[in-house]
């Protein structure tokens, strides 16, 4: 037992317990089948996507560079949410230390900001292909996609480092069960008897910086991309410009979706049942992993190709 500052008396804890969906327990029965589905195929289409980069030397290219870089972020964050969920959902293994919690708060954070940038990154990297072709291999070169590595990596770490470490200089008394299934900033900020006006402050206005700016200069860039096709006279190459970016563009669109209707809920959280969020927030860390890899490998021929000569070489 410890002394707060204030002199109340206070429990030190060791754990959490991650309670998931109080309101509807049924739903973690429907639930762990496709998400366990979903789990196998992010793995699978994600390793295969960075085996087939990794062996393909035709697609030792920046785009394909950045394509990596956006697959590893979804294995990560994938594994780093959905085992522990199915663990909970399967074997009610509900505990996690204190370190556990804030070290996945960090990983959903950060690796959230650098998708987040590694897609506006991708978006420049369309805008420059496209309005300024004859350029494109001098601009986007093996050392520009190393330093926007750099820059996303360190953007993101710098950004959201804040967020575990506000969290985890609170003061925790007595309550250590977290109305969720992962570690989210403020469901466990929201465990503690210190004020966390801070916390909801960053972690509003570090969100939205992150990516407000970078849905900014995505659109900004894509404005300039149709505003460069619709100018093209040449029959077929409007369609052809725009092939080159649509699989891009579908994914920003769920990425961007997905999140809004995520914020929306929480806006509304009091009209509705508080395990929506949770459900969304889950699914939002489970489908864009297994979906990226696919929509790229479907509409990218050089992906296509290149795990097509994979397969014929016995891979």
């Amino acid at each position: 037992m410890t002394a707060h500052q204030n002199g109340s008396i206070s429990t030190e804890l060791s754990d959490f317990l991650l309670n998931c969906f109080v309101r509807s327990p049924s739903w973690q029965h429907w639930l762990s089948l496709p998400l366990s589905f979903l789990l196998l195929l992010a793995l699978a289409a994600n390793i295969t996507l960075l085996i087939t980069i990794w062996l393909e030397s035709s697609l030792h290219e920046p785009m394909y560079y950045l394509l990596s870089l956006l697959s590893s972020l979804d294995t990560v964050v994938c594994l780093t949410v959905i085992p522990k969920v199915l663990a909970i959902f399967w074997f009610d293994l509900r505990s996690i230390s204190f370190f556990a919690c804030f070290l996945q708060m960090f990983i959903m954070n950060s690796f959230f900001a650098m998708e987040s940038c590694t897609f506006m990154v991708m978006a420049y990297d369309r805008y420059v292909a496209i309005c300024h072709p004859l350029r494109y291999p001098s601009i986007v070169t093996n050392q520009f996609i190393a330093k926007a590595a750099i820059f996303i990596l360190a953007r993101s770490v710098f950004l959201t480092l804040p967020i575990p470490i506000l969290s985890g200089r609170l003061h925790y008394c007595g309550r250590n069960v977290i109305e969720n299934c992962i570690c989210a900033n403020m469901s466990v900020s929201s465990l503690s008897c210190s004020d966390i006006t801070i916390n909801r402050l960053y972690q509003f206005a570090g969100g939205w910086t992150l990516l407000g700016s970078d849905l900014f200069l995505i659109f900004l860039s894509y404005t300039f991309i149709l505003r460069a096709v619709l100018r093209l006279k040449a029959q077929g190459t409007a369609a052809k410009a725009l092939s080159t970016c649509g699989s891009h563009f579908i994914l920003i669109l769920f990425f961007s979706t997905v999140l809004l209707v995520f914020v929306f809920t929480l806006v509304v959280e009091k009209k509705m049942s508080s395990d929506v969020p949770v459900l969304l927030n889950i699914l939002h860390h489970a489908i864009p992993a297994a979906l990226n890899p696919i929509v790229y490998g479907v509409r990218t021929q050089g992906i296509k190709q290149g795990i097509q000569r994979l397969l014929k070489k016995g891979w």
